[in-house]
């Protein structure tokens, strides 16, 4: 029983690593503590409880926002955390069939276990899911998040486990080396990234972000997108002519009744204010494409007003923007909300008008890097995050999203225009520096200035989740050391 209570507290002092918190610090801590209970379980059944007490107060309590979407909160938290406590309960029960009486190969077990869950999480189930990483921990130091330039936040991952676990191992086996291997590291990719940080180094772009906001945040009231986007127009218009290059409305500022691409009057207005300001302009927004489809895009002006393209959202939120195997959960009512199925795009789209190549990803997306990795590898020098969080305008989802967009630029070495209609925007430069921030369900315009990348692409860039994908093969390594040894013992 005390093994699955160090667990629960583990996975409560774990949520202190991110925002609205933001200490970083105490990630290696909290998993060793975790390490710690599944290393005191006694039974297999024990450490199944550890795994699930850990993955219940970690994920439980890290985005209760979630809670907004619906009344009662539990039906769109209980299935995302459950979901999610099944890859630590896993991970929980794997580990307990390792002993610290070989340490190395407990250290590797577990330092391996814990990439190989978070990179799987990643991808699993419905194209998996983002948030608390551990190695969105270190995004609140310049030291720390500057070194993902070489390995990513799955990098840093590997590395916050590898350390908690060779503090483990340190203090209850006496064994020093593993815990000087990650020190080590962690000092040589500090040093090099402070030495030659992976900041943009181009030609200046003056960007303003267009945040419209809604009349009336989480409700969704009769003509709330034409009014935002008249709040949009309205905003655009206090512009002064060559003031600024690129300028970014965000997700769903468009729309059905107000939709550029299928309203020629809406195009024309939009162009005409592109093209007196002489600025290219990204627009996110929703166009219904028959009654059960529909696709979430960012249309592209060029600074003559004209439409030259757009990018179509890749990762569509599962429940949220499209309904797996919907026949299947016909039975929730709830999911009445969501009548239509996105069709999700296919490939990055980079976008050259003028200042520069850029790209740009859509809310959920950011939260994984594959999609601006592949973004800024297809040849986009700025990257562009356009979301909306109108489901839960009130709440710490978007100080949450900002961590971990600029981990993207911190990877990828390049500035970052992040744009919101009701979360915040803000402008992410130097590796991962947020500048100023508008706040929260407000109509504003931010203007500043970032810079395109020259510099080439990042390690990361080039050969994405590598550190994380050698530690699970070390993973494999030890499991069958151990399987060696049991079957010629």
């Amino acid at each position: 029983m005390r093994s699955i209570v160090l667990g629960i507290v583990s996975g409560l002092v774990l949520v202190l690593a991110y925002p609205p918190w933001g200490w970083g610090f105490v990630a290696p801590a909290a998993i060793a503590g975790f390490l710690w209970a599944v290393a005191d379980a006694r039974r297999p059944s024990e450490s199944w409880f550890v795994g699930w007490g850990f993955g219940f107060a970690f994920f439980g309590f890290l985005f209760p926002w979630l809670g907004e979407l619906v009344d009662p909160a539990i039906i769109a938290l209980g299935p995302l955390v459950v979901s999610q406590a099944v890859f630590t309960s896993i991970y929980a029960r794997f580990m307990h069939r390792f002993s610290l009486e070989r340490p190395w190969l407990w250290w590797m077990a577990a330092t391996g276990g814990w990439a190989a869950m978070e990179l799987v999480r990643l991808r699993f189930p419905f194209g998996g899911f983002g948030w608390g990483l551990a190695g969105y921990s270190m995004s609140e130091y310049t030291l720390t998040r500057n070194a993902a330039q070489f390995f990513g936040t799955t990098g840093w991952s590997v590395l916050v486990a590898g350390l908690a676990a060779a503090a483990v191992v340190w203090v209850r086996a006496s064994e020093r080396r593993p815990l000087a291997v990650v020190v080590g590291s962690v000092a040589v990719a500090v040093v090099a990234a402070a030495v030659a940080p992976a900041v943009s180094d181009g030609e200046p772009v003056h960007v303003a972000i267009v945040q419209g906001s809604t009349p009336c945040p989480q409700q969704r009231c009769a003509g709330e997108r034409a009014a935002g986007y008249e709040t949009s127009i309205e905003l655009m218009t206090t512009l002064q002519p060559g003031s600024v290059d690129l300028v970014v409305w965000p997700e769903g500022s468009t729309g059905f009744s107000v939709d550029p691409v299928l309203d020629p009057e809406i195009a024309a207005e939009m162009g005409a204010e592109a093209e007196r300001l002489g600025a290219v302009l990204l627009a996110g927004g929703d166009r219904p494409l028959s009654d059960t489809e529909w696709t979430n895009a960012n249309v592209v002006f060029d600074a003559s007003g004209s439409i030259v393209g757009e990018y179509p959202k890749r990762h569509p939120v599962p429940f949220g923007e499209y309904i797996p195997f919907r026949p299947l959960f016909a039975w929730i009512p709830d999911l009445s909300r969501v009548p239509r199925d996105m069709i999700r795009g296919s490939e990055p789209v980079v976008f050259d008008e003028g200042f520069g190549p850029f790209g740009s990803v859509i809310s959920f997306e950011s939260a994984f890097s594959r999609y601006a990795r592949d973004t800024v590898n297809e040849g986009a020098d700025l990257l562009i995050i356009a979301t909306s969080q109108a489901s839960y305008p009130f709440s710490n989802a978007s100080d949450q999203l900002i961590a971990m967009t600029r981990m993207r630029s911190a990877e990828l070495g390049v500035d970052v225009v992040h744009s919101a209609r009701t979360g915040k925007s803000t402008l992410i430069t130097d590796s991962g520096v947020v500048g100023e921030t508008t706040d929260l369900v407000a109509a504003e315009l931010l203007t500043g200035t970032v810079e395109m990348r020259r510099s080439g692409r990042t390690l990361y860039a080039r050969f994405g989740d590598w550190l994380a994908l050698l530690a699970a093969l070390g993973l494999g390594g030890a499991a069958l050391f151990r399987s060696a040894s049991h079957s010629t013992g």
